[in-house]
């Protein structure tokens, strides 16, 4: 006979149990929608200088095509996790994959620049609607006792698909050595995104909505769809969360979820300054060290796609590094140590300044820098920011929190998309590094003065 209790404590009797299939199913493909978020920033920084080629772009649309797709991001998370409170988690967790693979599709296919610019924004729109939602499906469906290592490890197809995407840029570089090649690189993302997209239709929704709609009997069904076996719920109180889901983003800024706001929000903003500028800008930044001497443009950005691969897998590291820690640590430590530890690798790449183009030394320091950053960004705050913002806020507002905070960072990303190649050129890139090492210290300094520790913790009695 099933005993009643809480939804979430038939969720937490799993660590004995194996997770269900459809567990292993929500959790895979929200991590294929990480991937894919991967794939298209890291691609976009291999294409750019065949875009710039192509189109013959001026230095500011450089900027709003590396931008367009974060500026997406910035909306769609909002926007989309807005909706997956009032409509349901599964309902946008499928839709923004149809329309993501529609527009990647679109994309491939862009005849001017214009044309481009819109369906990278389009594209980063679907991508920032799952922000919230992938974030969401997985954490109101598995136990509380290693919540933070699924999400992680699904968050942590991102540095999959970011070194997927640059090998996927160079090996279409190679099978087809044309300016016109960014096409394809983008048009191979239609028929695995067509594949996810038709699997999602296949998952629950989530019981935790449900209750929290005060549908109940509907929560049932769901409840024994994820965990497959009996379950029997008790009852929550009703009418109480009404209010608090009519008012919106408003309440986010209320004294009782400010600090929650706060923590989720500005250390996502600030490691997105960084993260985003060096993770689309380092092929840049590597054409213009190793190749000068070679004037093909194709060998440039090849040779370039080939050094940024090598540092980028120190971001895949780093996600290893942090996902058995992440329920021991805690999310708080490590995001502390891991904006301090980017910080230093920053610093360590800006000493390379002073030194003659061509030196070994210089090319040390740049990769040093590079993949210390890389590691500790992922060890630390891009993981945990991540995971932070999924959490803090209740079932009834965590699509709008973490939406929220999502498309708050983005702003950063943004920013550091549209004036990374201005500020190098006027400022030049020690100064630029200089900057993002002092962003990453206030980063350690917020998160500690607004630190709210979930470790361990169930949904249900963060909420409390």
């Amino acid at each position: 006979m099933t005993t009643s209790k809480s939804l979430q404590a038939h969720i937490d009797e799993t660590p004995p149990r194996p997770l269900s299939s459809m567990q292993w199913r929500i959790w895979l493909l929200a991590a294929m929608g990480k991937f894919f978020e991967g794939m298209i920033i890291f691609i976009t920084g291999v294409a750019l200088p065949l875009i710039e080629r192509d189109f013959n772009l001026p230095s500011d649309l450089k900027g709003t095509v590396a931008a367009a797709t974060l500026f997406g991001i910035l909306i769609g998370a909002s926007l989309f996790g807005n909706l997956a409170d009032r409509l349901g988690r599964r309902y946008v967790f499928v839709l923004e994959m149809g329309l993501f693979t529609l527009f990647v599709g679109l994309t491939a296919i862009s005849w001017n620049i214009q044309v481009l610019i819109f369906f990278l924004f389009c594209v980063g729109v679907c991508l920032g609607a799952d922000y919230p939602t992938a974030h969401i499906v997985v954490s109101e469906s598995i136990p509380s006792k290693f919540r933070g290592r699924m999400v992680l490890g699904a968050f942590a197809f991102q540095s999959v698909g970011s070194l997927g995407g640059v090998l996927l840029g160079l090996a279409t570089l190679k099978a087809y050595p044309q300016v016109g090649a960014w096409h394809w690189m983008y048009g191979v993302l239609v028929i695995p995104g067509l594949v996810v997209f038709l699997m999602r239709t296949t998952l629950a929704e989530s019981a935790h909505w449900l209750l929290s709609r005060d549908r109940p009997e509907a929560a049932h069904r769901s409840a024994h769809k994820l965990l497959q076996r009996p379950v029997d719920i008790l009852p929550s109180p009703k009418g109480e969360n009404t209010s608090k889901h009519r008012r919106g983003f408003r309440v986010l800024f209320t004294p009782r979820y400010l600090r929650a706001t706060i923590l989720a929000a500005v250390p996502w903003f600030i490691q997105d300054l960084s993260t985003y500028g060096i993770g689309i800008f380092t092929p840049t930044i590597l054409a213009t060290l190793f190749t000068r001497t070679n004037s093909n443009f194709i060998f440039q950005d090849m040779a370039a796609a080939e050094g940024s691969g090598a540092i980028d897998l120190f971001l895949l590291f780093g996600f290893l590094a942090s996902i058995p820690l992440v329920d021991r640590i805690g999310r708080i430590p490590l995001q502390i140590i891991g904006f301090i530890g980017c910080a230093v690798g920053l610093l360590i790449a800006s000493l390379s300044a002073g030194i003659p183009e061509g030196h070994e030394l210089k090319v040390m320091l740049i990769f040093a820098g590079f993949m210390i950053f890389n590691f500790m960004t992922n060890f630390g705050p891009n993981a945990m920011t991540y995971v932070l913002a999924g959490e803090v806020f209740p079932t009834e507002i965590r699509g709008v929190g973490a939406g929220f905070a999502a498309s708050f960072a983005k702003v950063g990303a943004v920013l550091t998309a549209f004036f990374f190649p201005i500020l190098r050129k006027d400022i030049g890139t020690a100064n630029l590094l200089y900057g993002l090492a002092a962003t990453a210290i206030i980063g350690a300094i917020v998160t500690y003065l607004f630190r709210i520790e979930p470790k361990g913790q169930n949904l249900e009695a963060l909420e409390e």
